[in-house]
């Protein structure tokens, strides 16, 4: 299915945390306040977007006006692009900057994703909120993931999950790129955590004798140089932070070329060099 042209009506709807949604008229113009949900939303309806933070890389040559970043975006240039809809997340924003465009009088929608689930059917709906159908890229991702969304595999290798250091912190809890390796076989070490994001030593990521680490390439920028001497001895996966972390239209293209990084789970992990 395509999506609609922009201003196409839309019902009253409730985001992700029960938030309402009752536009004036059909949605014309959108602010997006996450990546993910910025490619998103370029890709299925070119032309609605006119505002993203300066994080918003995806699709190359994104021409909107930048509003900031996720975490402090400058509230009153949103206002004054009067959206019709600003498109956030409850993890990637803070409340705080949402209220603020509440009382203006900017309707938002939250997004809510921890998992691969939770993705396809939150940017279904959030598209839905901007008066689309279902694109092509999402009806190719729910295929591509089909078989384990079904029936995820084994857990096979234990890894801990690096996002960050200086200090070091790893994926704990109830997190979209832990769902992402657990559906690709990768258990998380971290899985049980009190934290989603607990800040850890490396000693006591040794003292859990992962089989594996994984260092993606944000939001810090892990490398060849950069990481995997912390770890000697250890297997050690580079990989796309883009592929793993973002939901949206890399979605189609994550189980690619994640697996091409990462040991084949259960016993076929012996062709990991």
């Amino acid at each position: 299915m395509t999506g609609g042209p922009p201003g196409a009506p839309v019902p009253p709807m409730v985001d992700d945390l029960g938030g309402l949604f009752r536009p004036a008229r059909g949605v014309r113009r959108v602010v997006s306040l996450v990546p993910s949900l910025t490619e998103a939303i370029a890709r299925t309806v070119p032309g609605l977007l006119v505002g993203a933070t300066d994080w918003c890389v995806q699709p190359p040559g994104l021409g909107v006006v930048r509003v900031g970043g996720t975490k402090n975006p400058d509230v009153r240039k949103v206002v004054g692009l009067a959206p019709d809809l600003v498109v956030a997340n409850f993890e990637e924003n803070r409340e705080a900057d949402l209220d603020a465009l509440r009382a203006a009088g900017v309707p938002v929608w939250v997004t809510v994703i921890r998992t691969i689930p939770e993705a396809l059917t939150s940017l279904q709906r959030m598209l839905a909120a901007c008066g689309q159908d279902t694109p092509a890229w999402l009806a190719e991702a729910r295929t591509v993931w089909a078989d384990v969304l079904r029936e995820p595999p084994p857990a096979g290798v234990a890894a801990v999950v690096p996002i960050w250091r200086r200090p070091w912190m790893v994926l704990g809890r109830d997190t979209f790129a832990g769902d992402v390796l657990a559906r690709l076989g990768v258990a998380n070490v971290y899985a049980h955590a009190d934290e989603r994001y607990p800040k850890v030593s490396v000693d006591e990521m040794l003292r859990r004798r992962p089989g594996l680490v994984v260092l993606p390439d944000e939001p810090y920028a892990f490398s060849a140089v950069d990481g995997p001497e912390t770890f000697p001895g250890l297997l050690v996966a580079l990989v796309s932070g883009r592929h793993l972390e973002w939901y949206g239209p890399s979605l189609t293209e994550a189980r690619r070329v994640l697996s091409a990084s990462l040991p084949a789970p259960g016993p076929a992990s012996s062709r990991w060099p």
